[in-house]
């Protein structure tokens, strides 16, 4: 038994043995000892007997004592005024919504709107004097179209990727088992698909990374008779070949030997002990065109189901590559999930989270507006992923460009996470983060998979809301003209003044009107993913 979790628990059932026998012994003066020493020890218990709360199970008794510290710390800042600030990566405000949410708590808040709504990029939706009648729920995305014989229908708010090994194996159970409960999917991260995510068959999409777990050869190549294999379980619904991700993008990973157990082994497919390296770069290809490739491969060996990409943008020439290798091929992914630069649930490198990556809003643009200008956003539709939390938040992300959004933070926050940030340590308090047995054990699969569901139907519901008092009916008529912006104190603008607008067909026959963008394009070439020349030249005139 971890003492050093339990000491105040044995620590009070020591006194009330301690107490207990000099008050029956004849000391009167223990009496009052004793009884506070039996409160305790019957607090712990109730700890350790309950399943709603990981924390109170991990540390009976000591928790609570974090419980009186975080209400006295909130009830100080709204009597002394203070600003709400941001002391984890995550406010308190959002961290409430989601909590409200997934326990089914009344989310309603007094005395309106709290921020300043005439700060600078403060943003809305305007509602409309004819307000819509609330929509049917909940919302479905086809994705696959005609290039499928497996294509899937998708919720718009789903479970973003976070691996087996990161997270722990009652963690991807409550997740996996909310995303059945509430008919939406489950992204596998690239630590592949374990046992854990197949024991309640909800929906996975199955990540396949640089270092191909689940589907690899003994050197860390691509092996396409295990992908084929594992791609045709009935819970795999989707593929998505993750470029990079927005935590620490153009970065690799190493899982250190001694934490490389047998049930990360068994679900990547590494050796046990050994150090399980994902490179920053794929071997299975190396330009566009092989990306492309690559992708018609995997939905040939998956028997049609949808296969896309994920990627944070970059090098906007990069991203403008692949979009021409499209054009020139006609091999189309079925979807790109675009991670935003500021998305990100694991340990990385502090300037990887804080200034590696572009934004998840001019991201979206781009590839939207990238898509638009082909005449190829019919064919392809558009994930999202970044700090997305709230109803407002998928709103705002659909408006600029995205047919569905996901989510990671937002989901570990329903099945427990109090913001620790010991990701990285092992020693995850509410046994989220984690692979130590003993802290897994106090996060109950099932009580959690309630929170994850409600917290995702709630959320979806207040969407709807939203979109009722903007007179829409679907998802799919949100445009960025809905989202207004205060630019400065004098100018608000929609946002489809703030991000240029393609014209559907444009890029075909044109150029785009941004200069750094049309020199980009014009130099971006299909089979490469260098530079344009203009850029090397550029640089060879600074060296001269």
């Amino acid at each position: 038994m971890p003492l050093s979790r339990y000491w105040l628990f044995l620590l009070s059932i020591a006194g009330l043995a301690g107490f207990g026998l000099r008050y029956f012994g004849g000391h009167a003066g223990s009496l009052w000892p004793m009884l506070a020493s039996a409160a305790l020890v019957g607090v712990g218990i109730a700890d350790l007997v309950q399943r709603h709360s990981a924390l109170r199970r991990n540390y009976p008794v000591l928790a609570h004592g974090r419980f009186m510290i975080e209400s006295v710390r909130v009830e100080l800042r709204q009597y002394l005024f203070e600003s709400d600030t941001e002391e984890t990566p995550f406010s308190r405000q959002q961290r409430s919504i989601v909590y409200q949410r997934a326990k089914e708590e009344l989310d309603k808040r007094p005395f309106g709107t709290q921020g300043n709504v005439y700060a600078d990029h403060y943003e809305w939706i305007n509602h409309s004097l004819r307000p819509a009648p609330a929509p049917d729920l909940p919302y479905r995305i086809r994705i696959g179209g005609s290039r499928c014989t497996q294509p899937y229908d998708a919720a718009v708010f789903n479970i973003s990727a976070m691996s087996f090994g990161a997270l722990s194996a009652n963690a991807i159970r409550a997740l996996n088992l909310g995303a059945k409960k509430g008919g939406f999917y489950h992204d596998t991260g690239e630590g592949s698909i374990s046992r854990y995510h197949l024991e309640h068959g909800g929906d996975l999409v199955w990540e396949i990374g640089s270092g191909y777990f689940g589907c690899r050869n003994e050197d860390g190549t691509f092996n396409a008779e295990r992908f084929r294999a594992n791609a045709a379980l009935e819970s795999v619904r989707m593929i998505e070949v993750k470029l990079s991700q927005g935590a620490k993008p153009g970065q690799g990973g190493i899982l250190p030997g001694a934490k490389v157990t047998p049930e990360i082994a068994e679900a990547r497919g590494v050796p046990v002990g050994v150090d399980c390296l994902s490179p920053a770069a794929h071997s299975a290809f190396d330009s566009p065109m092989g990306l492309l490739r690559f992708v018609q491969e995997l939905r040939e060996l998956s028997g049609g189901k949808p296969v896309g990409f994920k990627l944070a943008i970059g090098h906007v020439w990069e991203w403008f590559a692949i979009a021409k290798a499209m054009q020139e091929s006609g091999l189309l992914p079925d979807f790109i999930v675009v991670d935003g630069g500021e998305g990100g649930t694991g340990a990385a490198p502090l300037e990887f989270t804080d200034h590696v990556g572009m934004p998840l809003r001019e991201a979206l643009m781009i590839v939207h507006q990238t898509l638009v200008g082909l005449n190829l956003r019919g064919d392809i539709k558009i994930g999202a992923a970044g700090k997305i939390i709230t109803g407002f938040d998928i709103a705002r992300t659909l408006a600029i460009g995205a047919d569905w959004v996901n989510a990671a933070r937002g989901f570990m926050f329903a099945v427990g996470c109090i913001q620790s940030q010991s990701c990285h340590t092992g020693r995850c308090p509410t046994g989220v983060a984690t692979q130590d047995a003993g802290r897994q054990k106090g996060l109950d699969p099932m009580d959690k998979s309630d929170r994850v569901h409600h917290f995702q139907k709630n959320t979806v519901k207040a969407l709807a809301e939203i979109l009722s008092a903007a007179g829409l009916s679907h998802p799919e008529e949100l445009g960025p003209e809905h989202i207004i912006r205060r630019i400065d104190a004098n100018t608000v603008l929609p946002l489809s003044k703030v991000y240029p607008q393609v014209r559907p067909g444009e890029l075909i026959t044109g150029l785009p009107d941004h200069p750094s963008l049309r020199e980009y394009w014009q130099g971006a070439r299909s089979e490469s993913f260098a530079p344009p020349a203009s850029l090397l030249n550029a640089r060879r005139s600074k060296l001269q």
